[in-house]
């Protein structure tokens, strides 16, 4: 069990700078609502690329420790999917892209409960995760029934939904670093 959290506790700042690049996209998306489809398309790709490639980071970190990694990969992989689909398609409609984004939040969300339910014998706090899962397919949920017809509307309520999943992500990781700084482990 120790060897489990610190084999997390090691990878605190993947999931730090996830938190970060989530809060900056949601405070990017709330200031400036205004933005065109196509600046959103490429601030939400790059956003959802940096996101996976982390999150996919990560994985292949713990895979190398003999730890299980494939759901942690295959959100990573899809972030990573859906970054370049959203690239490369930057003059999608404010409906396809609200649908695009419900199905990333929708994957991601239960991928994280999952991963709450899993760790939930080896760590303490796991309710955050299932938090920040929840509010994800709450999110997601939002999107399907209405999706939305104006961008400044798409981008407040992206930005407000990833500011709050990243600080959730931000507290995980420090808790994390603290878990690792407690158990005195040499590698932090």
């Amino acid at each position: 069990m120790r060897d489990l959290i610190l084999a997390f506790a090691r990878n605190w700042w993947l999931i730090l700078v996830r938190g970060i690049a989530a809060v900056l996209f949601g405070i990017i998306a709330i200031i400036w609502p205004d933005l065109t489809v196509t600046a959103l398309v490429i601030l939400f790709g790059a956003y959802a690329l940096v996101d996976g490639a982390f999150t996919a980071g990560a994985a292949i970190g713990g895979a190398m420790r003999g730890r299980r990694w494939g759901m942690q990969l295959l959100s990573g992989l899809l972030g990573v999917l859906l970054g370049i689909i959203v690239m490369a398609w930057p003059d999608v409609t404010v409906f396809a892209l609200a649908l695009l984004i419900a199905a990333w939040a929708l994957a991601i969300g239960g991928l994280q409960i999952a991963a709450a339910i899993r760790l939930r014998e080896v760590i303490e706090g796991e309710w955050l995760m299932i938090v920040s899962g929840v509010l994800a397919i709450l999110f997601a949920a939002v999107l399907i029934v209405s999706p939305i017809g104006s961008i400044i509307t798409l981008a407040i309520v992206a930005g407000a939904f990833a500011v709050i999943f990243g600080i959730d992500l931000i507290a995980i990781a420090l808790r994390l670093k603290r878990w690792g700084d407690q158990l005195g482990d040499p590698a932090l």
